[in-house]
């Protein structure tokens, strides 16, 4: 177990030190010069002095293997360095955005497991009835719904004409616990209408895989109790392929909350990173891709480590 473990920390960790020179090459690629988008006021250009000037108080007049450099070096230290347009230490901001993310997301994988997981058990014990039917048809739409129509669906309904919540905005739980949680309640619904039929399919399919075993059979006719046997052999059987589904559409996720951030004006990274891209604010930008693929990388870490405990075949392949 522990060599299993060893080896993938060391795969994930280059894969993350691939991330950050992907997106280091990648953004000093782009077109565009960010001192002199910085310099600039009302469209008119500044002076070549001022634009050099801009550049060697930033670092980017150094050759592009010394910035390379420096990057990976502060990464080790911890430093993300500061942001182009106001001089702040990047590591500071993401600190403050990041925890946002994160809740939206947990409450979102939350709420589509206490979702999906019961209504797909449902599903597959009353397979090819109408409940079954109408249950795998609703995820199918939820499926072929975007999260920016169903985040405005919600706000036209919940938000515009009944009035039961606020459209967007955000209250820290300090401050309101329950105001916090009336702003949360609809971007992480959102987020879960899709990832709730993603986990309903799973669970459905893998509980009626498991449903005609031939030890289902033989739990049964020593008279074992259905719902024991769903509770002991065949839920927990299914949970190895949920764990894996969950871990990789939470990590998708990340990456994938910046319209949902937006349509809820919800304070997370998406709000950030649009701003540093907009400015050219390459610090801020690395910073934040890699921040999210850092994570992303952790969390597949975790979900191969339980996976291959809850099976241990997965550490002899």
């Amino acid at each position: 177990m522990w060599g299993y473990a060893l080896k993938r920390t060391l795969v994930a960790l280059i894969l993350v030190w691939v991330v950050a020179t992907i997106v280091f090459s990648v953004l000093h690629l782009i077109p565009g010069d960010p001192a002199v988008l910085l310099s600039s006021s009302g469209g008119v250009l500044p002076p070549p002095e001022a634009v050099e000037a801009l550049r060697e108080k930033m670092g980017l007049n150094r050759p592009i293997l010394e910035q390379y450099g420096s990057y990976l070096a502060g990464l080790l230290h911890g430093d993300l360095g500061r942001s182009f347009t106001d001089g702040y230490p990047i590591v500071e901001e993401i600190a403050t955005r990041l925890p946002r993310t994160i809740e939206l997301i947990l409450a979102a994988t939350l709420l589509a497991l206490l979702i999906g997981m019961p209504l797909g058990t449902l599903a597959a014990t009353h397979r090819g009835s109408w409940t079954d039917r109408l249950l795998s048809w609703m995820a199918g739409l939820q499926l072929s719904m975007p999260v920016f129509v169903i985040g405005t669906l919600l706000i036209l309904l919940f938000a515009q004409t009944l009035r039961w919540v606020p459209a967007g905005g955000y209250t820290p739980f300090g401050e309101d616990p329950v105001r916090h949680l009336i702003h949360l309640s609809m971007p992480a619904f959102t987020i879960a209408v899709g990832l709730s039929a993603v986990i309903f399919r799973m669970v459905r399919t893998t509980v009626i895989e498991t449903l005609e075993r031939d030890w289902v059979r033989t739990a049964r006719a020593k008279g074992l109790p259905r719902k024991e046997v769903l509770r002991r052999h065949v839920v927990r059987n299914a949970l190895g392929p949920v764990v894996t589904v969950v871990g990789l559409h939470v990590g998708t996720l990340l990456g994938g909350t910046v319209l949902v951030e937006y349509v809820f004006n919800w304070p997370g990274l998406s709000g950030f990173l649009v701003n540093a891209v907009e400015l050219r604010d390459y610090p801020a930008v690395q910073s934040i891709v890699l921040v999210i693929s850092f994570l992303f990388i952790m969390i597949n870490l975790v979900v191969d480590l339980l996976y291959s405990v809850l099976d241990p075949r997965i550490r002899r392949t």
